[in-house]
C-alpha cells in the first residue's frame, strides 16, 4: 500500500466511525464519553509499550504513531467502545461477547487483510493480538461500572 493510499485509508476509517456518533445519541454520548476516553489514553500507552517492543509494523513511512495507530484509536476504537458501551453496559456476558467477536474480527481476517496490503504485520501471534485487545473490554466495563456507582454516591 502506498503511502497516499495508507492516509486516504486512515481518513476514511476515521471519517466512518465519526459519521456514526450522532446516532448514540447525546444521552449515551455523555454517559459513556468519559471511560472511552480514558480506554483511548490507556490504549495510547499500549500503542508506546507496543511500538518499543516492536509487536506489529506498519510497512509504510514515517513509522509515527500519528500516521498509523491514532486512527485507529481516534477512529473505530473510540468509536466502538462508545457503541459496545451503549448496546451491552448493564448486560456484562452480552457486553464481552460483542467485544470477542469485534475483537477476533480484529485479530485474525482484518490483520491477514491488511497484512496482504502491505498495510502492517504483527510481530507476534493473531491470538497474542486478540489478547492485547481483549483485556481493555474488562477494564473500559469496570471504568464505566465505577463512573456509573461514583455518580449515584455523589447525588
Amino acid at each position: 500500500m502506498t503511502t497516499s493510499m495508507q492516509r486516504i485509508y486512515n481518513i476514511v476509517f476515521v471519517i466512518l466511525s465519526w459519521v456514526m456518533l450522532p446516532f448514540l445519541g447525546t444521552k449515551n454520548i455523555k454517559r459513556f464519553l468519559p471511560a472511552s476516553i480514558i480506554i483511548i489514553i490507556f490504549e495510547i500507552i499500549n500503542v508506546i509499550i507496543g511500538k518499543k517492543r516492536n509487536w506489529w509494523l506498519f510497512y509504510n513511512k514515517p513509522n509515527s504513531y500519528f500516521a498509523n495507530e491514532f486512527p485507529y484509536n481516534i477512529g473505530p476504537f473510540f468509536i466502538v467502545s462508545l457503541w459496545f458501551l451503549k448496546w451491552g453496559y448493564g448486560n456484562f456476558n452480552k457486553f464481552i461477547f460483542m467485544n470477542v467477536l469485534g475483537n477476533l474480527f480484529y485479530a485474525y481476517p482484518y490483520s491477514f487483510a491488511a497484512e496482504k496490503l502491505k498495510y502492517f504485520k504483527l510481530n507476534i501471534t493473531n491470538a497474542q493480538f486478540f489478547r492485547y485487545f481483549i483485556y481493555k473490554a474488562f477494564l473500559l466495563y469496570g471504568l464505566q461500572y465505577m463512573l456509573e456507582k461514583r455518580k449515584l454516591t455523589t447525588k
